[in-house]
């Protein structure tokens, strides 16, 4: 039996849009040959943002974007982006050993963010920085003062200081941040979060890095805490960030585009563990934020694969699948579901690296299945989480199961109720009977998202194998919908 109650009435929760953040760092082909083609390109472009990319995010409403890393944070040090481009230097970007142009610095990343509307996230070199050279980043981009560093950036083209809201002290500091131990960057964090100040009228969260790498039961974290929290001044910190990605089993045998049930259902498996991950850590926080005002963070997550045959192993470029789309959808439920902590995640990451929303040959873009579903699910976006009571039958493999669908509901300041589902299935089509108590409602509208094949994918010869199509497969009874959920789908309902 499947079953949905919509708990209309008791909705209390905001689900925040930054939940639907990205990320772009300085890897692979993520900004150059990505974002960034160049002024001089002949692929259309605003100062050398690609201009089919900067819209596609647009219309997904992109709320932020992290920045420059990521691994790369830690040892990109920001004088060397800006000023002339013809002046500035040139360096070895270790995760590759590709060039770094520094084409792309301080000025063109916020000016990528004002094209897109999006507020900046900036990653901290905690791992091979200073103090000094985070504090004066900082009061460079943020101080209308009478200060060399305000003038140095107006010298560069840029009267107004930016506001930024979001700074992250570090990143990965268990692993390619520095292989610290909690105590030892509860003790840099510390130091970094008292001379990190913000100059601007713009309230600016710091953000820690969370520790533990592969390990998410929240030990680190607590230590982390307690370490932190144990001074004769408190230093409380905005956000703690996590990161969660999803490795197969000896994960250089398989493939993103070539798989049976079994590496399907493993990934889902996987995917659904978010729930545990966040759970752990939100406990952990729970002892020293009772009122939750510290922000669990995911900036962060998604399913990685192999390479691409015949691509540069560092560069991380792979390919998206429907797969990719019911773990998007499964995951943004999980993140949802934990609103009152959980405000904040970025998808890893936003062009041809790892869980991708775009991948780019030359002039060519194309969408691929998980960029479709951050835009059916828009609509949940800073609206109010609307609780479910949901039956589901099971879907297993050997002694493993999962819940057969995964669905979540929120309510828009204009009254509309956006209920989107995913079907893990990938042989059966379910009948889900829905109840949506207490909320008139006279129209429905409805986008699903499927294919042929669990494996199906767009191309640059077919970009459009898997793109939504308008939904037809719900009837209506009074308050009572009978949903028909095809087989490994994605489907968005708007009731109104």
């Amino acid at each position: 039996m499947n079953k949905i109650t919509i708990r209309t009435n008791d909705g209390q929760k905001k689900i925040n849009k930054h939940i639907y953040g990205h990320f772009a760092e300085h890897l692979g082909r993520c900004i150059y040959d990505g974002f960034y083609v160049g002024e001089d390109s002949d692929i259309p472009n605003t100062r050398g943002f690609r201009n089919d990319i900067v819209d596609a995010l647009k219309a997904i409403n992109i709320p932020n974007l992290r920045w420059p890393g990521g691994c790369f944070a830690d040892e990109y040090h920001w004088r060397d982006g800006i000023g002339v481009k013809a002046d500035r230097p040139k360096r070895l970007n270790f995760w590759g050993n590709a060039p770094e142009t520094n084409a792309v610095g301080t000025h063109e990343f916020l000016d990528l963010c004002e094209q897109l509307g999006a507020d900046p996230y900036f990653g901290g070199n905690v791992g091979s920085g200073t103090v000094k050279e985070m504090r004066d980043w900082v009061e460079y981009l943020t101080s209308n003062y009478d200060s060399t560093l305000s003038d140095e950036r107006r010298a560069n083209g840029r009267e107004e200081a930016w506001a930024i809201p979001f700074w992250g002290i570090g990143n990965e500091n268990w692993g390619c941040g520095g292989h610290m131990h909690p105590e030892q960057y509860a003790d840099l964090y510390t130091q970094y979060h008292t001379f990190v100040r913000n100059y601007g009228e713009t309230p600016m969260m710091k953000i820690a890095a969370g520790m533990g790498g592969t390990d998410h039961n929240g030990e680190d974290i607590e230590t982390f805490m307690n370490r932190v929290m144990a001074r004769r001044h408190k230093v409380v910190m905005d956000g703690v960030s996590i990161h969660y990605y999803i490795f197969l089993p000896n994960n250089d045998a398989h493939s993103a585009t070539e798989f049976g049930e079994d590496e399907w259902f493993f990934v889902l498996h996987e995917a659904n563990h978010m729930d545990h991950v966040i759970k752990q850590n939100s406990a952990v926080l729970d002892k020293f934020d009772p009122e939750k005002k510290i922000w669990l963070i995911v900036d962060e997550w998604g399913a990685w694969y192999p390479v691409e045959p015949g691509t540069n192993p560092a560069f991380l470029y792979q390919q998206n699948s429907m797969r990719d789309a019911v773990v998007a959808a499964l995951t943004l439920h999980i993140f949802q579901n934990h609103c009152e902590r959980v405000q904040m995640a970025n998808l890893a990451q936003t062009v041809n690296v790892i869980q991708a929303l775009f991948l780019t040959e030359g002039e060519k873009m194309i969408l691929t299945p998980t960029y479709h579903v951050f835009d059916m699910f828009k609509g949940h976006m800073d609206a109010t989480y609307l609780p479910l009571d949901i039956e589901s039958d099971s879907y297993e493999s050997g002694e493993k199961s999962l819940p057969a669908f995964s669905a979540n509901a929120s309510k828009s300041e204009s009254g509309e109720v956006l209920l989107t589902l995913t079907n893990l299935k990938p042989g059966d089509d379910l009948t889900i009977e829905c109840d949506v108590a207490d909320f008139e409602f006279s129209t429905i509208s409805g986008t699903v998202l499927k294919a042929d094949a669990i494996n199906a994918h767009n191309t640059f010869e077919n970009p459009e194998v898997v793109t939504p199509a308008d939904f037809d497969g719900v009837s209506q009874d009074g308050s009572k919908l009978t949903i028909n959920l095809p087989a490994a789908s994605v489907v968005a309902l708007t009731l109104s």
